[in-house]
């Protein structure tokens, strides 16, 4: 393995890693277009349409987060270096960032629920069936992101830490 990689994680893993994030990342921007498809679809009736907090502020368009970390990733694995380590760190902690507000606007938004027209409901209740498909895979980003994160920590810090030795090292041969 190179000497720039995440020493703790093989190349195939970094790889699939990348992979994952990026069908996460995909299939959360398709999400996003479904629905809004969905959501412009509605009839205005007597209460209202249904647009959900995490609708309006486009929670699954920040998909786009998750696909660039995995490209990232992925050509860290092919070509490393300490500067695209650091880039895949910094990447995958605002990823997981990202997917705690998700998580957090998606949990309120599926605690609350407000009465909407009839011709809306099954457009509603459509809605925060995937909202709730999309708090799995909210999930299963922060997963991957705290995993690259933390392995990626672990080989920063001892990296540092050989540098450190090394340059020790060279000042007391002198």
């Amino acid at each position: 393995m190179a000497p720039c990689a995440c020493s703790k994680i093989s190349t195939a893993d970094t790889l699939v890693l990348g992979t994952i994030q990026i069908l996460l990342g995909i299939f959360h921007v398709l999400m996003w277009y479904f629905l809004l498809i969905l959501y412009m679809g509605q009839i205005r009736g007597v209460f209202g349409t249904y647009e959900p907090i995490t609708y309006r502020v486009g929670c699954t368009l920040w998909g786009i987060f998750f696909i660039i970390s995995g490209a990232v990733l992925i050509k860290l694995a092919k070509h490393p270096s300490p500067s695209l380590v650091t880039v895949a760190l910094i990447l995958n902690i605002t990823c997981i960032i990202t997917v705690i507000i998700a998580v957090i606007l998606t949990v309120v938004e599926l605690s609350s629920f407000h009465s909407v027209s009839y011709r809306n409901y099954g457009q509603a209740k459509l809605g925060r069936e995937v909202s709730r498909i999309l708090l799995f895979s909210y999930l299963l980003e922060l997963v991957v992101a705290f995993t690259y994160s933390i392995f990626g920590c672990i080989d920063l810090g001892e990296e540092s830490h050989s540098r450190a030795t090394i340059t020790v090292e060279a000042e007391s041969t002198f």
